[in-house]
């Protein structure tokens, strides 16, 4: 055995069968920590933003920060309401790519799945960065290594969900339970402090260097919008529930909204009546923690958990983002790479994708959240308007039940985050959030032309006017001099070009498919039979979605009924235009002609065919 297998298992566990998918699902409690943990973490900083753009109109402007939450608050119930419609008519899993492709067509829904997954990746950055400056507010020595700790942190979330949904569930539930009983506890304490009279503070005078305007106030509600961020990732991960999926995920979403509103009320409250401003190296967490419990155990411990929490935000990301991608790649808007299950049960190449989408901006970035803050919300809530509006067309033709009211609450949750929306670019473009207004029609625009690749493939294997195989038949040989192996991923031109050569240089020919339980067995064999009636097509499972130890354990057996004779192993390969057309397709041919040339009495045998 290699070595690595064996440090692959270490870290990420022995490889799991696709028989045990439906036990790698979440419990209401653990996916609210695995799903939810982005919206519940943005209360550590949300308020924070809204702070630092009143600062600049003066102590005056700050008492603003409490009627800026609770109207933040009130969206907050409108589109928790709005995507438990979306749960209740999607129960398969209803993400805004979905939801709009279907409903509104294919751009918008490209411009949904686009956006979204933009804002995952600006999620992990965010929250890995604002995680990491709660450590260095209590541990300031750590500042100059701010960037390398960020990409740590990444990395760490990766191995825990390549580990699997199950285990990476198990892993954030503390912690994201502590943050929530500790933000609790910090509200409780400072809510008896102040009114016992214990705490009596009062704002320092502040220059004004921007005036009170309509402008203003709205720049500052954008900049707390940010606590709505990973609000859509339930109705995404409803298929990451146990049974009734949908009706799990209806309540765990409830759940998310309540507490929620109650943690960011409570804290922009606190950080009213106590007159906290925004400082270097604090956060506003911080700064109450210091004021309402000193600078003792229980404060450490709040920056710990905030920490902890703000890391586990990301794995709302990690969650949707790989599921996203599947869903695209499985269109054809993906390399299809993405649309795989890895070893644990999850989309472990998407994993990957985020973490080294997120690095590269944390390195641009150096790990400072305001300077990724103005990029945030832009994705997010062209998603939450594509699907509510995507939402008010799906009643629209459904018109089944109380339609009309389900209609009334997605309309209401569509214009209220467009008008969100529009404020958030109307008030941060020139602060960064054009990179993400630019950033959406590119991504779009590189699906486009991943899908015109993959159909321009299609067309040309595809087997469409290509006759069935009519030879006459040979007579068995009394003696099998060379027998041949076809390897058959799919039925296309490229196949039945190999299968054509292994006529002419074989005396007894097999076909074999390995089936990862994607196959439709019956229309394969069918195809099969129509088009290729002269050799039989063995059709294997893998219970563990591997193709190379499969065929190498076929082979091996056939080889055993020849042992004095070379067997040539054929295996089809179509070969693209431009090389870098092969980054959107698997790399199978090359890892298996690598396992198979272990042994040495074989042939074996490329036949390419040229796209």
């Amino acid at each position: 055995m290699s070595l690595y297998p064996q440090i692959k298992k270490f870290f990420l566990g022995k490889s799991l069968p696709t028989s045990a998918h439906s036990e790698e699902r979440l419990s209401n409690a653990a996916a609210l920590a695995v799903l939810s943990s982005d919206a519940l973490s943005s209360v550590a900083y949300a308020t924070e933003e809204i702070l630092l753009v009143l600062v600049a109109a003066g102590t005056g402007a700050l008492g603003l920060s409490l009627p800026i939450a609770i109207a933040i608050i009130f969206l907050l119930g409108i589109v928790v309401l709005s995507y438990r419609q979306t749960i209740r008519a999607y129960p398969q899993g209803g993400g805004s790519y979905i939801v709009a492709r279907e409903n509104l067509g294919l751009y918008p829904g490209l411009v949904a799945g686009g956006s979204l997954m933009i804002d995952y990746i600006l999620t992990v950055t965010v929250s890995i960065s604002a995680g990491t400056a709660a450590l260095i507010s209590a541990i300031p020595v750590l500042q100059s290594h701010a960037v390398l700790l960020c990409l740590i942190f990444i990395f760490l979330l990766m191995l825990a969900n390549l580990r699997g949904v199950k285990e990476s569930g198990q892993i954030f539930m503390i912690p994201t339970y502590a943050f929530i009983g500790s933000i609790f506890l910090l509200i409780g304490i400072g809510l008896f402090k102040n009114s016992t009279g214990q705490v009596i503070t009062e704002y320092p005078s502040l220059p004004v260097t921007e005036g009170l305007s309509l402008f203003f106030i709205l720049r500052a509600f954008s900049a707390g919008c940010t606590a709505l961020t990973g609000v859509e990732a339930i109705s995404d991960g409803v298929l990451a529930f146990k049974p009734p999926e949908w009706k799990n995920a209806r309540l765990t979403l409830l759940y998310l909204g309540v507490i929620l509103g109650l943690m960011f009320v409570g804290i922009s409250y606190l950080a009213n009546i106590y007159h906290i401003l925004p400082e270097e190296g604090q956060t506003v967490v911080s700064l109450l923690g210091r004021v309402i419990l000193g600078t003792g155990p229980f404060y450490y411990f709040v920056q710990i958990v905030t920490l902890l929490v703000l890391l586990l935000a990301a794995n709302t990301s990690y969650g949707d983002f790989p599921r996203l991608c599947y869903f695209l790649a499985r269109d054809g808007f993906l390399p299809r790479q993405l649309s795989l299950l890895g070893d644990r049960l999850v989309y472990s190449n998407g994993i990957v994708l985020l973490s080294v989408c997120a690095g590269i901006l944390v390195i641009i970035f150096k790990g400072q959240v305001n300077a990724v803050i103005p990029l945030y919300a832009v994705g997010v809530f062209t998603s939450f308007t594509l699907s509510q509006a995507g939402m008010v067309r799906h009643w629209f033709k459904e018109q089944t039940g109380s339609w009309r009211a389900s209609a009334l609450m997605n309309g209401l949750g569509a214009i209220a985050t467009f008008v969100v929306l529009l404020v958030i670019i109307f008030t941060k473009l020139l602060l960064g959030a054009w990179l993400v207004v630019v950033a959406i029609p590119l991504v779009v625009s590189l699906f486009a032309v991943i899908h015109s690749h993959y159909q321009y493939v299609a067309q040309r294997l595809s087997i469409q006017g290509i006759a069935p195989r009519s030879y006459i038949p040979r007579p068995k040989p009394e003696f099998i001099t060379h027998p041949a192996v076809v390897v058959v991923g799919q039925l296309n031109r490229g196949t039945v070009e190999a299968l054509d050569y292994a006529r002419t240089i074989a005396d007894e020919i097999v076909a074999v498919h390995v089936d990862m339980g994607t196959t439709d067995r019956e229309k394969l064999q069918k195809k099969w039979r129509h088009l290729e009636s002269d050799i039989p097509l063995e059709i294997i499972g893998s219970p563990y979605r591997s193709v190379i130890e499969p065929i190498v354990n076929f082979v091996s057996q056939f080889e055993e009924h020849h042992p004095d004779v070379f067997t040539t192993i054929i295996i089809p390969a179509f070969v693209t235009r431009n090389w870098w057309d092969g980054i959107l397709h698997n790399q199978t041919t090359l890892f298996l002609k690598n396992a198979l040339k272990a042994k040495k009495s074989r042939v074996i045998t490329t036949v390419r065919y040229y796209l």
